[in-house]
Parts: structure tokens; C-alpha cells; sequence
């Protein structure tokens, strides 16, 4: 599919794809193109679109690179990052003098908001350039909107980990989902991560194109506020990525902790009932001579001793504080 993008006063107008796209189109984007259209947009533009799988290259000589006049750029950019089951895809920009052309095979949201946002509001659109850097400027807003949700995620899960209940000890059946709800956060990070970093590296290239191309004064400046963005994002999510470990341990003592308590009652459940089994088996015994047989008394003797000696261990145990 292919949409085409003209620049109106600074805004971007839909185009209707056909022959003239090509001379009143700033901004094209291909989403799952085939071959003919590849092949069309390569003989109208005079530019070789990559393929997917050269889009995949993770050289970065593969993703950023010029041929003649034409930059292109590839940044991994995430999809149905509402959830947590994120798609990770890269997605190329390929810039000319007269135009911007994008090429993708997954629907990040940035490009479903940006064109419509663009379309009412004047974003510096009037050149292929000036696209780039808006467009850019939305796609790091979305993943600053995504890393924002992360970390609220993540909150939430260490008030459920570190809270203190009023009678009810967190079961360790909850712990284990509360550590896939921390794996599930670890991953969402980590692609957020990994997309940073690839637009770190598409922006410093970008800026050096800046230069080369002598751009104007504007445009720099946004260019440079968009890696200080960058910079500032990925510092961020190495906090939640820390934090996610810390998580993580901790989710990890509290079930050590939990395990330990049972094990705990085990053993002092043990020692309660040592004595009362050593004085049975005593009194188990088949001796001839035992005095204590003939006893009227020496039945609730010996049960009352067995109790006796399980209640000492239990009184000892409780002003110890070990139950």
C-alpha cells in the first residue's frame, strides 16, 4: 500500500496515489509494498527502495547510508506497544531533496497520529527534510508515552510486592505472576532500549546531513533537541530496567522468605513432637521388669509427660519469637 503526503502552508495534505504523485508528494510512505510498487516508485524517484530483508541488516552500514543525493536511515520502531506483546520491525527513511519516503512492514502508531495531527496543525512540513525531523519528533514522543505507561506498570507491581497487608501474607502463587508481570515489563524495556538506540544513531547521522546539506537554523536546533530527547529516554529506561531488576530479586526473596517460613514450621513441629515420641517409645518398649507397668497411675502419667514435654518446646519457641 502506498500513501502520498503533499506540504500545504506547512501542512500535510493526503494525495490521491497516481501518476503525478511523484511531482506533488513530499512525504511517501510504503506500507508492505510489493514489488511493482517498488519498482514504479524506483523508476518515477530514480531511488532503490530497500527490501525487507536489507532492512533487517543490523550492520550499520546497512541502515545508514547515502547513494548519490538520497540518505536512507533505518530505525527499529515498535507496534501495539499498548500491550506487552510488542512488535519490533524496522523502518526505513529514505530522504532526497524533494522528497520523504518511508517504508514499513508493521503499523507503528506515530505514523497513524502524526499525518492526521499534521493535516490540521502547521509542523515545518513545507520540505522533505522538515517531514523527517516532525515526523521523528512524533515517533520519539510515542515511545516517551510508552516508557511513561512502563513505569507506571512498575510502580504498581512494587506496591503489590513491598505492601504491608493487614492479616493476609502475599501467596507465592501471586509472587509467580508478579514475576511474569516483571518479565513481561523487562522486555517491553529492553525493545524500547534497543529502538533508542537506533534512533541515536539515525539522528547523529541526520544531523551530520544537516551540515552537509547547510539546513537551516531551525531545523538544527531540532535535531540536536531530538538526540537530547533521545539521550534523555534512554537514561530512563535504564532506570526502569534497574528498577525491573530490583523487582525482580526482591519478588524472588519474598518467595525465599515464604519458603523458609513453611520450612520453618516443619522443623519446630518436628522438635515439639521429638519428646513425646522419644517418651512413647520408652513406654513402647517390652521389658519384663518396668516399674511404671504396674501402676494404676501410669497410663495418664505417661500421657500427661508427653504432653508436658510438646508444650515446653512450643512455650520456649514463642518467647523466642521463632513462630
Amino acid at each position: 500500500m502506498m500513501r502520498a503526503f503533499a506540504n500545504e502552508a506547512g501542512r500535510l495534505k493526503p494525495l490521491d496515489v497516481g501518476e503525478e504523485v511523484a511531482e506533488k508528494a513530499v512525504w511517501i510512505d510504503l506500507v508492505n509494498p510489493t514489488s511493482v510498487e517498488e519498482a514504479e516508485l524506483e523508476q518515477r524517484l530514480n531511488v532503490d527502495v530497500p527490501t525487507k530483508e536489507e532492512m533487517e541488516e543490523i550492520e550499520i552500514s546497512s541502515r545508514l547510508y547515502k547513494e548519490g543525493d538520497a540518505s536512507f536511515m533505518t530505525a527499529i520502531l515498535p507496534a501495539n506497544a499498548d500491550g506487552d506483546d510488542v512488535e519490533m520491525h524496522p523502518v526505513t527513511f529514505v530522504l532526497t531533496q524533494t522528497h520523504l519516503i518511508t517504508v514499513r512492514y508493521h503499523e507503528p502508531r506515530a505514523f497513524q497520529t502524526f499525518p492526521v495531527r499534521a493535516e490540521k496543525v502547521a509542523m515545518g512540513c513545507e520540505t522533505a527534510e522538515g517531514v523527517l525531523v516532525a515526523l521523528l519528533e512524533a515517533v520519539v514522543d510515542r515511545l516517551a508515552d510508552i516508557l511513561e505507561r512502563a513505569g507506571r506498570d512498575i510502580d504498581g507491581i512494587s506496591r503489590s510486592i513491598f505492601r504491608k497487608d493487614t492479616g493476609k501474607r502475599t501467596k507465592s502463587a501471586d509472587l509467580q505472576n508478579t514475576i511474569e508481570k516483571i518479565g513481561l515489563k523487562g522486555d517491553l524495556t529492553s525493545n524500547i532500549r534497543d529502538s533508542l538506540v537506533t534512533l541515536d544513531r539515525l539522528v547523529g547521522f541526520l544531523a551530520q546531513g544537516t551540515l552537509q546539506r547547510k539546513s537551516g537554523k531551525d531545523t538544527r536546533e531540532r535535531v540536536k533537541t531530538l538526540a537530547r530527547d533521545i539521550h534523555s529516554l534512554a537514561d530512563h529506561a535504564g532506570f526502569l530496567s534497574q528498577k525491573i531488576t530490583f523487582l525482580l530479586d526482591g519478588t524472588l526473596g519474598m518467595i525465599n522468605i515464604e519458603q523458609n517460613a513453611i520450612i520453618k514450621i516443619f522443623s519446630v513441629a518436628a522438635v515439639v513432637f521429638l519428646p513425646p515420641t522419644l517418651i512413647a517409645s520408652i513406654y513402647g518398649m517390652n521389658f519384663e521388669h518396668m516399674p511404671e507397668l504396674e501402676w494404676l497411675v501410669g497410663y495418664p502419667f505417661a500421657i500427661g509427660l508427653m504432653i508436658l514435654s510438646a508444650i515446653l518446646p512450643y512455650v520456649f519457641f514463642k518467647r523466642k519469637g521463632w513462630l
